[in-house]
């Protein structure tokens, strides 16, 4: 007993040793700062997703991708957002549609498209999803179509033109303002434009095979029919929420000025850089430039900040309004065709209940003269039946009485089955 109880003490002491051993190798490989962010390399065992991160794109305004893993701290840190916006593109609110502005970013949740949109570069969340991929596409050839070679740097551009405010160069300035948007609503453009496309090929798609089935269901009421129908009004309820849902998103968004004015996130950049460098110079400047010169200094800078701020631009926001119009006009139409759907489908079951509703009649009708004839047959059966029962009369001495006795008596009833027959006509309980 006891050299079998140091054996397994002996073991047992080697077998944590080793453990021990195999977990301090271990223990540098599994380090992981908290602040970066798991690359997954697909194909490769052992490596592990980093607890909390998601798969996003991050695209600039110069055309560059790429795909990274990030968690929420580096998402909240890179594009200054809180983090219940996070849980807006999380899944829980998969089904919702939404168009957040921040201060130096915009939230957009339309259908399948969750990104997060910056004066410069958009966070694209789940870029690899088959429904992502081609606004992907459609995103990447817009951009580089304005890429930085054919784009205007705005701070150089709005100091240079401070410094030359010429004639010319107000109206060049002035009418490439006016061809080009900014980053942000293009990118907002292209998702607008690619989910109202897959919503409008969702409905046409669904248009182009409702009236087949409305049709068969017309001709032919059956269980199948019946059942593809339902099936049909099940999607359109679930297509026509999602098309309300980006609908009453931009209609709100045109209802309120104040949040249009907010989704202008190149306009805040130039305004604060252009404040920012404007009070670091007036700090230089009140540092070298004697007392006297103070009063003056200060007064330019007054003059110099109303300039900067734009007063007559913070609340312009014609060129959003533009854009939300058209895709809002977009949305409209589509919800029409599916109102138009839907009421073809009302029209058609009212169509089928009529086509019931007449059977149905005609069925009480058939059961109503199956009642009348039963009533007369009754009537034969009684007096067959009393002169079964062998009670002594002067008719069973009488030869050759039953043949005219039993058509008498079927004469009869059928006389009165004419009879009852007549008044439910008469009543106009049958159609004539």
């Amino acid at each position: 007993m006891g050299k079998r109880g140091g054996k397994k003490n002996a073991s047992s002491f080697f077998l944590r040793k080793f453990g021990s051993a195999r977990r301090s190798e271990l223990q540098p490989l599994m380090a992981v700062s908290p602040g970066e962010a798991a690359i997954v390399t697909p194909g490769v065992k052992g490596a592990k997703k980093k607890a909390g991160s998601r798969l996003w794109m991050q695209l600039d305004r110069t055309g560059k991708s790429e795909v990274t893993e990030l968690d929420k701290n580096a998402i909240i840190r890179r594009a200054s957002i809180p983090t219940r916006d996070l849980r807006i593109l999380g899944p829980i609110f998969s089904h919702s549609s939404n168009i957040i502005a921040r201060e130096k970013a915009m939230v957009i949740n339309l259908e399948f498209i969750k990104a997060i949109v910056t004066a410069e570069e958009v966070l694209l969340l789940d870029p690899l999803c088959q429904e992502v991929v081609p606004f992907v596409e459609q995103l990447r050839q817009q951009i580089r179509l304005n890429s930085p070679s054919k784009v205007h740097d705005p701070i150089h551009d709005d100091v240079h033109f401070k410094e030359n405010p010429s004639t010319e160069e107000r109206w060049l300035r002035n009418e490439k303002d006016e061809e080009e948007l900014p980053f942000e609503f293009q990118v907002l453009e292209v998702a607008l434009e690619f989910v109202c496309s897959f919503l409008d090929s969702s409905v046409s798609d669904l248009e182009r095979n409702a009236y087949p089935v409305l049709d068969d269901l017309a001709m032919n009421v059956s269980t199948k029919n019946l059942e593809r129908v339902r099936s049909l009004k099940s999607n359109l309820t679930r297509l026509l929420a999602r098309v309300q849902k980006v609908r009453d998103e931009i209609e709100h968004l045109l209802d309120d000025n104040e949040d249009m004015a907010q989704l202008y996130l190149t306009r805040k950049q130039i305004q604060n850089q252009q404040f920012e460098a404007l009070m670091a110079s007036a700090a230089t400047n009140s540092i070298v430039l004697a007392p006297p010169h103070l009063a003056r200094l200060n007064s330019n800078v007054r003059g110099s900040a109303s300039f900067t701020s734009f007063p007559s631009e913070d609340n312009n926001v014609e060129d959003l309004e533009m854009l939300l119009e058209a895709y809002f006009m977009q949305l409209e139409g589509t919800r029409n065709k599916i109102l138009s759907v839907r009421e073809y489908i009302d029209d058609t079951e009212d169509y089928v209940n009529i086509q019931l509703d007449s059977h149905r009649n005609e069925l009480i009708q058939l059961q109503l003269v199956i009642g009348i004839a039963s009533f007369a047959i009754a009537i034969n059966t009684l007096i067959a039946g009393l002169f079964a029962m062998n009670i002594p009369c002067e008719l069973y001495e009488i030869n050759h009485i039953f043949t005219p006795f039993v058509a008498g008596t079927s004469a009869g009833s059928f006389l009165i089955f004419l009879l009852v027959l007549a008044y439910a006509r008469w009543k106009k309980l049958l159609g004539s």
